[in-house]
């Protein structure tokens, strides 16, 4: 089936970079002060938490406390990774090990998988991070099992385990499959990962079972939830293309302005794959111009909303503007620009 007019990622850029003023791509340095400051409320929270200094029906809360600066040490992390808070290799490095260590997600993975691998085939059929299409989804055993027990569709409530574990799951699999690893790479990725994984081991051995789930395990959870709920928005909705478009492929969410700030604009996705190396800091401004310039191809919906449109649609992709479900055979249309030209 045909599908929408697309153009090169570069046609976008080139016109952008003449509107937009040269400190839009300056590091946003500040921001590398949110570590220390999420890594100290964790910090803080765990400790209150091994300690026993919180009376039990408040531990819950707690626990979703710690979770949340999980998720905003990830969303840091992912930034700075990017290159967008520091251009200095070995901070970014550090950055970037600091904010994963709750995943146990090694920089070195994140950088293959996501910057390399992703970006460069958003929504393309050999996007790490894409669902399958309907021939996939036919022959192989393990796509369907996942995309009919875990992905979040069609009224299938056990989707939810797509968000709570999905991240998780996901970065483990690429540890060991991602083909942007060189074999030296992931060598150096599954020891940090081991690392990683000995220094929560050992914080489970010093506190206790009951004491780690609630200070390590239920977080997780949370902070899955808070960055899955933006991963499975950002492309999930979109057609599948041949053509690396980030109008097409991409949609951008608006959230509160609190949630904006813990999760750094995260929601700024079509500005992302524009820019990925600019801060989301100034996302707003590559918005305006993208508003302005071309009001029909660019796409955004409430946080909420594209949640929503996942759970009532599906995740098979019949042909590259076709969602298909497997079980009842009904289709759904994907996003679409407003017109297939500019």
């Amino acid at each position: 089936m045909p599908g929408p007019t697309l153009y090169p990622r570069s046609r976008y850029v080139h016109e952008l970079r003449l509107a937009l003023p040269a400190t839009v791509f300056a590091p946003a340095r500040w921001r590398l002060l949110r570590v220390p400051l999420h890594v100290a409320l964790a910090v803080a929270g765990i400790a209150a938490i091994a300690r026993g200094w919180l009376p039990w029906p408040v531990v819950p809360l707690v626990s979703l406390a710690i979770g949340i600066n999980f998720a905003c040490l990830t969303f840091v992390a992912h930034e700075a990774l990017h290159g967008g808070i520091t251009h200095t290799r070995w901070l970014r490095r550090v950055a970037g090990w600091i904010g994963l260590l709750p995943f146990a997600v090694s920089p070195r993975l994140w950088c293959a998988w996501h910057n390399r691998d992703h970006h460069a085939h958003a929504q393309m059929p050999n996007d790490p991070d894409g669902y399958p299409t309907l021939e996939r989804y036919v022959a192989r055993a393990s796509t369907q099992f996942s995309v009919d027990r875990f992905s979040l569709a069609c009224g299938r409530w056990r989707g939810v385990l797509s968000l709570v574990l999905g991240f998780s799951v996901q970065s483990a699999d690429q540890l060991f499959t991602s083909r942007a690893l060189t074999r030296r790479e992931r060598r150096r990725a599954v020891a940090d990962s081991a690392t990683m994984l000995a220094l929560w081991i050992g914080l489970a051995l010093s506190i206790g079972l009951v004491a780690f789930v609630f200070a390590y395990i239920v977080p997780l959870l949370v902070a899955n939830a808070c960055v899955m709920a933006f991963i499975v928005t950002n492309h999930s909705l979109s057609p599948r293309v041949d053509l690396d478009d980030p109008l097409v492929s991409t949609l951008s969410v608006t959230t509160p302005r609190v949630i904006e700030w813990l999760t750094l604009g995260f929601g700024y996705h079509v500005e992302h794959h524009l820019f990925p190396a600019m801060s989301t800091r100034d996302a707003p401004a590559v918005r305006a111009q993208l508003v302005a310039r071309w009001p029909e191809r660019y796409q955004s919906m409430p946080l909420t909303a594209a949640l929503s449109r996942l759970h009532r649609t599906a995740r098979v992709y019949k042909h590259h503007t076709t969602l298909f479900d497997p079980r009842t055979a009904r289709e759904y249309p994907t996003l679409l620009p407003r017109s297939t030209g500019v």
